[in-house]
């Protein structure tokens, strides 16, 4: 049968007058189909492309900012009338995405490949790739919706329908009892797969659990693992470089606290662990074999991502499962950790490890390496949409980050979803064109930043002041 009988044997099925009807009006009989121009061929096999004019004549017109308080969103704008949305991750600067708008202005957004090899260098590790990735993932979502399919389509298809969620778990109580009683509420919420932060800040109260501690607690900022008390603060001291050791006090006490919340959620439950603190590989080691015993899923960024073969001694001297990846940037940045078996399970964000495309290849060189992956993610749905349609696309997957829970509002951000987004632990990958979601513009205009913006036009950074070719 040729292709112009078979498509009209198909339709037949469903109207065959209807059918004929718009053939004739359109100029294309069936009888002339297979000698139409190209032209009219295309028009009529393309004609449920939402388009205004023929994708090849897309261009970029603008780009702008919505200072949300989770994180900045973006938006792209078509000339005609296409947009896509992407998050620069929480904790980044929007500087870090709008200095990419003059570079982009007037290209063609299906393009993809050739705009990110145009401003990945301006993207890095962590918070400094949070505009590299929400550009990337604005553009799919554009494709998507001009070509009317889901963004998993354009990497190659899906290998699941739901996507599974592990969810994060923080305790006011920080006590076994206290993470126990947390995690029974996200079992009882249908979590299937959990993750606690627990690590050595359980134990400054603790007399004789760790050495080094009383010198750090007299500075700046303590042993709190975040924020930014200059450059000697304890916070800003790399893993290896704090001198502080666990004592076997200490490792009991971490024991006995991982064995009561093992006990409080059973075996059947994957559960790992994550912000274990600045502490050296050699401490790391003590402390991977004393949870040998309770079947972590993984033991989450021991120290920093970069020491590879510092993770790969940690990773050769148990059975625990090691873990790292959130602030990698680039299919590079992942490469020695997966050819040197560094770690046993990767762990992209999507907002940082250079968007939709990137953590594909990402996942798939991985899974050629026997390595498993998970993805990490802290922003809107917006970025998470895109997080399930990679994860939907990738055989090797594990199980995706939920940090939402901490907001309310969450679900209530974004429209042509089904809800609640996460559903007994699971999301649905969304079948609608692009990323599959659109704003509440305004929830998120009730949570935006004091003095924040809401897509205001920002024409001061659509100059090119500078010649960006890195080589002579």
């Amino acid at each position: 049968m040729e292709p112009a009988e078979q498509l009209s044997h198909e339709i037949v099925k469903d109207d065959r007058r209807s059918f004929l009807k718009k053939a004739a009006i359109g100029g294309l009989s069936l009888g002339a189909f297979s000698f139409a121009p190209i032209e009219k061929t295309l028009d009529y096999t393309t004609q449920k492309i939402n388009r205004y004019s023929a994708p090849s004549d897309l261009k970029i017109i603008d780009m702008r900012i919505a200072d949300f308080e989770i994180c900045p969103i973006l938006k792209i704008y078509t000339n005609q009338g296409v947009y896509g949305l992407g998050d620069v991750r929480d904790g980044a600067d929007k500087r870090y995405a709008l200095e990419l708008k003059s570079r982009i202005l007037g290209m063609n957004p299906c393009n993809v490949e050739m705009i990110f090899k145009k401003i990945k260098q301006f993207g890095g590790p962590s918070r400094q790739a949070g505009g590299v990735c929400a550009v990337e993932m604005a553009l799919w979502d554009i494709i998507g919706k001009v070509y009317n399919i889901p963004v998993y389509q354009c990497l190659g298809g899906k290998y699941r329908d739901q996507v599974r969620i592990y969810c994060d778990t923080t305790a006011t109580e920080k006590t076994p009892d206290g993470y126990a009683k947390k995690m029974k509420e996200r079992l009882n919420m249908g979590f299937t797969w959990l993750k606690m932060d627990m690590g050595i800040e359980l134990l400054k109260d603790v007399p004789n659990a760790l050495v080094n501690a009383d010198f750090w607690e007299k500075q700046k900022g303590g042993m709190n693992q975040w924020g930014d008390n200059g450059s000697t603060s304890f916070a800003q001291t790399k893993h290896p470089f704090t001198a502080v050791q666990i004592t076997p006090k200490g490792i009991a006490y971490l024991t006995q606290f991982a064995a009561d919340v093992r006990s409080a959620v059973g075996f059947d439950v994957p559960l790992c662990t994550d912000h274990w603190g600045h502490i050296g590989v050699n401490e790391a080691i003590k402390l991977t074999k004393a949870m040998e015993p309770f079947d972590l899923a993984w033991m989450e960024d021991l120290i920093p991502w970069f020491y590879t073969q510092q993770w790969k001694q940690i990773t050769d001297s148990t059975t625990t499962p090691t873990l790292t990846g959130e602030d990698c940037y680039l299919l590079s940045d992942f490469k020695p950790l997966i050819d040197n078996h560094a770690v046993d399970i990767i762990h992209p964000d999507i907002n940082s490890s250079g968007g939709i495309l990137e953590t594909k290849k990402i996942g798939d060189y991985a899974e050629d390496n026997g390595i498993a992956m998970a993805l990490h993610h802290y922003a809107t749905p917006i970025s998470y949409m895109a997080s399930v349609h990679v994860a939907a696309a990738t055989q090797n997957f594990l199980a995706l980050e939920d940090n939402g829970i901490y907001y309310p509002y969450w679900d209530d951000l974004v429209k042509g979803v089904s809800k609640p987004i996460i559903n007994k632990g699971y999301v649905q990958v969304p079948e609608k064109p692009g990323l599959g979601v659109e704003l509440n513009d305004e929830v998120v205009k009730q949570h935006l930043i004091k003095g924040g913006g809401f897509f205001e036009p920002t024409p001061e950074w659509d100059t090119l002041r500078s010649w960006d070719r890195t080589y002579s």
